[in-house]
This record gives C-alpha cells, sequence and structure tokens, in this order.
C-alpha cells in the first residue's frame, strides 16, 4: 500500500456528530455575520467542509438550518442561572438575552428568522421546536423552582410571566421597531412579578 493510500485510509470519514457541529458552527457564523438570506446549503457546505448532500439529509430548508444554529450559537450565552433569588436571576438572563439582541449583532438575524418563519412551514417548526418552546420552557422551570420556594404565589401563571418578559422584547424589536436596551429590563422584571397595582402594605 503506497503512503498516501495509508493517509488517505487513516483519515476516513470525519463521525457524524463531528460534521453536524461543523455545519452549525459554520452556518451560526454565517447568519450572525452576515444574515438569513446568506445562508444557503452551498454557502453552508462550503465553509463547514461538508458536502450539500449532507445538509439536505438533516435539514428541510436552509431556514431550518439558520434556525438550528441561531439556538445552537446562542445557548451558552442564554443559560439561565439559579442563585436563589428569581428576580435577581431574572434581571440577569434578560439582561443577557437584551445584550445578545442589541451588542452582539442577534437583533438582525432574530427579526429576520422570526418573519421568514411566517413564510416557511420547516423553518417555523424549527424555531419552535429548537429555540422557542425549549427556552420558554427552561424559563417557566425556574420559576417553577421560585414558586416552591415561596418566591412566587402558588396560582401564578408560569409562562404568562415569561410571555410578559421576553414578549415584550420580541415586540418592541418587530412590531413596534423601537430601540430599547437594558434599561428596561429591571422595569419588566418588576412588573411582571409585582404588578403596577399598588403594594399593600
Amino acid at each position: 500500500m503506497s503512503e498516501s493510500a495509508a493517509v488517505r485510509r487513516g483519515r476516513g470519514r470525519r463521525p457524524a456528530a463531528e460534521v453536524r457541529a461543523a455545519v452549525l458552527e459554520a452556518a451560526g457564523r454565517i447568519l450572525l455575520r452576515d444574515g438569513m438570506q446568506a445562508v444557503t446549503f452551498e454557502r453552508v457546505a462550503a465553509e463547514a467542509g461538508s458536502s450539500k448532500t449532507t445538509l439536505y439529509k438533516w435539514w428541510p430548508s436552509p431556514g431550518a438550518l439558520a434556525a438550528e444554529a441561531y439556538f445552537t450559537h446562542s445557548r451558552a450565552l442564554l443559560d439561565f442561572p439559579d442563585t436563589g433569588d428569581i428576580r435577581a436571576d431574572l434581571v440577569t438572563q434578560l439582561g443577557a438575552f437584551v445584550r445578545w439582541l442589541k451588542e452582539s449583532g442577534a437583533e438582525g438575524p432574530v427579526s429576520q428568522l422570526v418573519g421568514a418563519a411566517q413564510l416557511d412551514a420547516d423553518l417555523a417548526r424549527a424555531w419552535s421546536q429548537s429555540y422557542a418552546v425549549p427556552r420558554r420552557d427552561l424559563a417557566a422551570e425556574r420559576l417553577r423552582i421560585a414558586q416552591r420556594q415561596g418566591q412566587l404565589r402558588a396560582d401564578a401563571d408560569l409562562h404568562v410571566i415569561v410571555d410578559q418578559l421576553w414578549g415584550a422584547c420580541y415586540h418592541r424589536l418587530l412590531v413596534l421597531k423601537v430601540d430599547f436596551d437594558t434599561s428596561i429590563v429591571e422595569r419588566l422584571v418588576d412588573h411582571a412579578l409585582y404588578g403596577a397595582a399598588p403594594r399593600a402594605t
């Protein structure tokens, strides 16, 4: 056997998990740098050192790939802390989300992903299953722990609290299209936890 043949045989194919991770890394990089329209199977495959055939096998559309790549890139930055103080943890996590949008370049891609999901069923499904529902459930679970600790009322609707907090950010970003920053975070958290009515003395 020639030396070159031995080298080729020794390299073999990359494990599927390694290829998938490289593809998601490349897709996320392209998404955040150049926007959703730049996330094509051809471009991602070239940057990830993969084949378009592999991408077609794993994702039904470039939009679905972009949604999963967004989740992969944002996951570590948006982990939910548990310090034992639910107000502090909500401020920390919601603040991280706002900074991710406004300071890390995610504002444009998120707007594009959510907009495109209204017309792309594969993207809508991927966005919901890979990102929106898991993150909503993660926040609700943190609130549930606080509820068991007596920091929230026993009858508090935890998913409504999540919708109030993150929904307010999406509303400003996608519907009102007004600028906002982390200065709104503590106000959002306090209104969600304590409401707008006068507090009982």
